[in-house]
């Protein structure tokens, strides 16, 4: 197969293309290395690459604000919530003003324009190709004799580009001018001619601050001149203009010689050739093949968007989620943008949304094979955990760690409170954010000594938490908040909310688990004994709020009450099947309210576990046909493009991966909910939470399933409904006779298994 960076030929699965240049920043096509991003619109007469930074964000006070001291107002709020007054929690912090945190914005665009150029891009000229490789990230245009080349290197953290063309005459500029800048911006640049080319520099110092950022460029000519033109460089009569860019986020001024300096003295191609192992071998782990029409597989991206029915267009969209999802991680996990942005007002300041649009990014990185991605997370994890003890100190008065719903990727601190979402009540952050990272600990079979010590924490603080409980020393979850929801009859901030109720079983249990010689263990597990247990509605469904009297609202895009069976599997169709009934039945229930991609994707997830194909397809076509997605194959929150959003190009593989295998420590499901539009393909290289990789294939009602297991390790196996499991074997003999199914399965490290499923 040629890969889709090379031009020639079609971009199969891994990769796509369009025939004409960018328009909008948000049809740029994007690399990343997880610190830098850029967006390359591929135009031949004003050639345009924005860079990014994991680390831009505006000053806007918020930087300095810490947790209102609110500890001593919480046993009046715990009474008065539990003697029925439903709006006691509205007065808890309101006097504190909402604090978005500080916004993520674009640094400047590399804005290359040729002073004479035959070609309008735009038109659509015959002949002009723009195309991403996802093997390699690099992103190429073409048309006539002009090429331009572009990757951010692994190897080298820069970004790196090349334009070449006969004759090239041209004038550089790093332009600052974005949609959104703050007209404060203090702009101060720097050229200096060298032998070879030039260096330039642009400073930005924001406003009623000491803190600036600094971009730098090294230009590079072959053949021709280069003299200062305005605020840039002019090039005249050159063949070959090498680009290399790096940008840092500081206080004072840079060595600008020593950042030039720093910056690395190679050819394209030498560069290129450091950047791709590392970057092709994390994206080459895994992958999805489906039963795709050729002529649909070689459409542009635009094109195939207009197909949402075809395997062709999923197939390419499990590629480009794991291929943005590993550009958008490194230095941090990918914010509600990813790790791009053309606007400086960037929805939701660009933040990292806990409590649903984070962790629905990143669920595919375990399964998919992107270890990347969780050291991302646990790096943001990690990096604030100060933070969050002083959050359950100021609001709460424990000791241990309370997450916040929004963060810039500095301040782990709580600083949003709102009347209609006070996300300073909701106590299941830390739980929610760290269960992730348990699942990579279970798929590499390594826990890292601080994610346990941080297991202690959550535990330590529903220690001190949770003091109250009922007659029958049955304890209560009070203040208690599902996010984003309320009841129909009562205000946001209530009483023993799902969500609530499963995070602190699971970290006490949990926490117990991977500290057994710890003091508290027989405390934490006796204490998540004494919670409430879910409740089923007169509805049949299980209820958001396991308290008496609190009605359902049941048209919202979040489904925070079902955490328990997504992601953490306590309530499934084959341990609890009636609670599964139950939780199935609040997922009939549940509306889609706004339509938010994330909801969508979210209900998918859930309906996966329960074995409900239909849903998941129902939840996928409603993405895949609602114009939810760019030219550049990254995702807009809303329908018909509305508001760059990463959480449906990132969350699609997850989505895509739980219908077809789902795993636990123990066990193994197959093909669970396998919608009846993809009837054949292959998924490779995809990781096990019992330490095996996986590689499944299926067509004609039939499947087989090969595991090379890592460790040893029991665990039991399921099939779809529809199917049967016939023969287990390792690759000298069958374990087990054709037609019995299979309870459960012996692996051994190294020892491959070949598990084959029939109808039934």
């Amino acid at each position: 197969m040629t890969a889709a960076g090379t031009e020639a030929g079609a971009p199969g699965r891994d990769g796509t293309w369009e025939p004409h240049p960018a328009a909008r920043w948000e049809d740029a096509f994007l690399g990343g290395n997880g610190r830098h991003g850029a967006m390359v619109y591929g135009d031949p007469a004003d050639d345009r690459v924005i860079v990014n930074h994991h680390t831009l964000v505006r000053p806007n006070g918020s930087e300095h604000a810490r947790p209102p001291r609110l500890a001593d107002r919480l046993e009046h709020l715990q009474d008065a919530l539990l003697a029925g007054d439903t709006t006691a929690a509205e007065q808890f912090g309101a006097e504190h003003p909402l604090l978005w945190v500080q916004p993520f914005h674009p640094a400047f665009q590399t804005r290359v324009r040729r002073v004479t150029s035959p070609v309008d891009g735009r038109s659509g000229t015959a002949g002009y190709r723009r195309s991403v490789d996802f093997a390699t990230g690099e992103i190429c245009a073409s048309h006539e004799d002009w090429r331009s080349r572009v990757f951010v290197s692994r190897a080298d953290d820069v970004i790196v580009q090349c334009i070449t063309g006969i004759g090239l005459t041209a004038e550089l500029i790093l332009d600052h001018a974005l949609p959104g800048a703050p007209p404060r911006l203090a702009i101060g640049r720097s050229t200096a001619l060298t032998a070879d080319g030039a260096r330039l520099a642009l400073r930005a110092g924001y406003p009623d601050s000491d803190l600036a950022y600094t971009g730098v460029t090294v230009a590079r000519v072959d053949r021709g001149s280069v003299t200062v033109s305005g605020e840039g460089i002019r090039i005249d009569g050159a063949r070959t203009l090498l680009l290399m860019t790096r940008v840092r986020r500081h206080t004072g001024d840079l060595d600008l010689a020593a950042e030039w300096g720093a910056l690395p003295h190679a050819e394209y191609e030498t560069l290129l050739a450091r950047h791709r192992p590392p970057h092709r071998t994390a994206y080459e782990r895994a992958g999805l093949t489906l039963r795709a029409e050729a002529s649909e597989r070689n459409m542009p991206g635009s094109e195939l968007l207009h197909h949402p029915e075809s395997p062709a267009l999923l197939e390419r969209l499990f590629a480009a989620g794991r291929y943005h999802l590993l550009s958008a991680a490194g230095a941090l996990p990918p914010r509600l943008t990813g790790l791009w942005t053309g606007d400086w007002d960037t929805a939701w300041s660009g933040a990292f949304t806990t409590n649903a649009n984070l962790n629905l990014q990143i669920a595919s990185a375990a399964a998919a094979a992107l270890p990347e991605v969780s050291e991302a997370h646990a790096g943001l994890v990690r990096g604030q955990l100060a933070d969050w003890r002083d959050n359950a100190r100021a609001i709460f008065g424990t000791r241990g760690i309370v997450a916040p719903s929004h963060t810039d990727g500095e301040s782990g601190h709580t600083r949003h409170f709102q009347r209609a979402y006070p996300l300073h009540l909701w106590t299941a952050g830390a739980d929610w954010l760290l269960q992730p990272l348990l699942e990579h600990a279970e798929t590499s079979g390594v826990t890292d000594p601080w994610l346990t010590a941080a297991l202690t924490e959550v535990a330590q603080f529903y220690e001190d938490f949770l003091t109250r409980h009922t007659s029958d020393g049955t304890l209560v979850v009070v203040p208690s908040y599902s996010p984003e929801n309320r009841p129909a009859n009562a205000s946001w901030g209530t009483i023993n909310a799902t969500m609530d109720i499963a995070a602190a079983r699971h970290a006490l249990t949990t926490a117990a688990g991977h500290s057994p010689g710890h003091p508290a263990a027989g405390r934490w597990r006796a204490l998540a004994d004494r919670l409430p247990r879910y409740r089923v509605n007169e509805d049949g469904a299980l209820a958001e709020w396991a308290w008496p009297g609190l009605q359902e609202t049941y048209d919202h895009r979040h489904l925070s009450h079902l955490y328990p069976v997504w992601p953490l599997g306590v309530i499934n169709p084959y341990d609890t099947p009636e609670l599964a009934d139950a939780a199935h039945r609040a997922l009939e229930l549940r509306g889609a309210e706004n339509d938010s991609a994330h909801g969508h994707l979210h209900h998918a997830l859930i309906a996966a576990r329960l074995r409900d194909a239909t849903r998941v397809s129902n939840a996928l076509s409603a993405v895949l046909a609602g114009d939810f997605f760019h030219n550049s194959l990254m995702s807009a929150h809303y329908p018909s493009r509305d508001v760059y959003n990463a959480d449906a190009a990132h969350a699609l593989p997850a989505v895509v991966i739980e219908m077809l295998f789902q795993s636990t420590p123990d066990r193994l499901v197959l093909l669970p909910a396998l919608p009846a539009a993809y009837p054949s393909g292959e998924l490779h290289g995809v990781r096990t939470r019992f330490g095996a990789h996986l590689d499944l294939s299926w067509s004609a009602g039939s499947a087989t399933a090969v595991l090379h297991p890592t460790r040893d390790a029991r665990v039991g196996v399921h099939a779809g409904e529809r199917l049967a499991l016939t023969e287990v074997a390792t690759h000298s003999s069958a374990e087990t006779s054709a037609g019995t199914p299979v309870a459960l399965l012996n692996l051994t490290a190294g020892v491959d298994r070949v598990l084959t499923m029939r109808p039934r």
